[in-house]
């Protein structure tokens, strides 16, 4: 049987643990041990796995409590350490020559958003309820290289330019670093009319890959 998948693998956590923010225990009154890092981590992958509430993280799993998994959560955002992680693995896979920039492919997913939030908006496939929409890009082999989250409302092709900006620049090779694809497939919903997106879009993946 294969391990959980809220389970921290070794692999993983060697290049997650030097990331993380490191936290000073006071001197005096330093207070109960705080749990550790990759103990919380599995339960914020547990919550997210499952899609259960924080409050209701099962105490029997050894994760902490919700609320703990949740701070630590929003401190590591805070932190930029996805940001970081997002940087170092397809750094790896571009030294294996396991990205394929041969093409890339982008596409959008809509998710309810039922207590709102700033990136909000009625969605059109769910009869005008809020929503939020997840736009993304990945390379060849379906690797992601650059997510955006929008209201529910937005048109998937306003969304292309900022997905091709957001795709950081990957190293990993021998000269500059990796960032353009060498062609775009996307669906008929981002053929709106707009024309002149897509004549950017060519000029940007025509130009010589930086």
């Amino acid at each position: 049987m294969g391990t959980s998948p809220w389970i921290v693998s070794d692999e993983l956590w060697d290049r997650l643990e030097p990331l993380l923010p490191q936290r000073e225990r006071r001197f005096r009154y330093p207070g109960r041990k705080a749990l550790p890092d990759r103990e919380v981590l599995c339960g914020i992958l547990y919550v997210l796995h499952t899609g259960i509430q924080w409050e209701y993280l099962p105490q029997e799993l050894g994760f902490g409590s919700g609320m703990t998994c949740w701070r630590r959560l929003r401190d590591w955002n805070e932190a930029g350490v996805w940001q970081r992680l997002h940087e170092v693995l397809p750094a790896e896979l571009n030294a294996a020559s396991r990205l394929d920039w041969s093409r890339c492919v982008v596409d959008s997913s809509h998710v309810r958003a039922l207590k709102r939030g700033q990136h909000t908006g009625p969605s059109p496939v769910d009869r005008g309820r809020p929503g939020s929409k997840h736009h993304l890009i990945t390379d060849g082999h379906g690797t992601p290289l650059a997510v955006l989250l929008t209201g529910g409302n937005r048109n998937d092709v306003t969304q292309l330019l900022p997905l091709l900006d957001a795709i950081p620049s990957v190293r990993g090779r021998v000269g500059r670093p990796r960032r353009k694809p060498d062609s775009l497939f996307a669906d008929r919903g981002y053929d709106t009319g707009l024309d002149w997106v897509l004549d950017v879009v060519a000029a940007n993946l025509t130009r010589p890959p930086t």
